[in-house]
């Protein structure tokens, strides 16, 4: 009888054991499932985090670059364009007689074939600019800097250029001793005078 008792009892304290167990072991796993989910929770909160660094650096330490848009053949007489930053824009054949360009930033814009007669065109920046076959009659181009610019067969009958700095621009033979009768000033930018810039004797 007692080796029954014995044998039941070691049975049991086996039982507890192996129950005692399970409880570790599922206690062990919840513990494993908490601290997988605390450790997702919190690299979902640095990556925000670091998403909201990069943002923010993004906005102050960058200037975004100005998108070029598309204007060719388009009527825009009278158009007010001055300030803006235009760069790498197309003006192609597009008509643009007194419009104002008045300090914009043209650099590297296409205005070939383009209507500017009588256009505002003062302390514009049109560096690398395409004016070829551009009609540039009566256009003011006071203090504009044109350095680079591509004007061959473009016509300037009329137009003020004092202060103008035509270092490099491609010009006509003709087009250039027009310019030359008219040329005088300095750029302010440049510092050069516009008769140095177009060589004229």
């Amino acid at each position: 009888m007692n080796s029954v008792n014995s044998r039941l009892s070691d049975a049991c304290g086996g039982l507890r054991l192996r129950t005692a167990g399970f409880i570790l072991d599922s206690s062990s796993t919840e513990l494993g499932f908490k601290r997988k989910k605390n450790h997702h929770i919190w690299v979902s909160i640095l990556s925000l985090f670091l998403w909201g660094i990069v943002g923010i650096t993004a906005t102050v330490g960058f200037t975004p670059t100005a998108l070029a848009l598309e204007y060719n053949k388009e009527i825009l007489v009278e158009a007010d364009f001055s300030g803006r930053d235009l760069t790498d824009s197309s003006f192609t054949k597009a008509n643009l007689r007194q419009s104002n360009f008045s300090r914009a930033n043209l650099n590297g814009v296409s205005f070939f074939a383009a209507n500017l007669e009588s256009a505002n065109l003062e302390s514009s920046d049109l560096r690398n600019a395409t004016l070829d076959s551009a009609r540039l009659v009566r256009a003011n181009l006071t203090n504009a800097l044109l350095e680079g610019a591509f004007a061959a067969n473009a016509r300037f009958d009329g137009a003020i250029i004092d202060g103008a700095d035509f270092t490099d621009t491609l010009l006509r033979p003709d087009e250039q001793k027009k310019l030359c009768k008219l040329a005088k000033g300095t750029n302010p930018i440049t510092g050069r005078d516009t008769r140095d810039t177009l060589f004229c004797p």
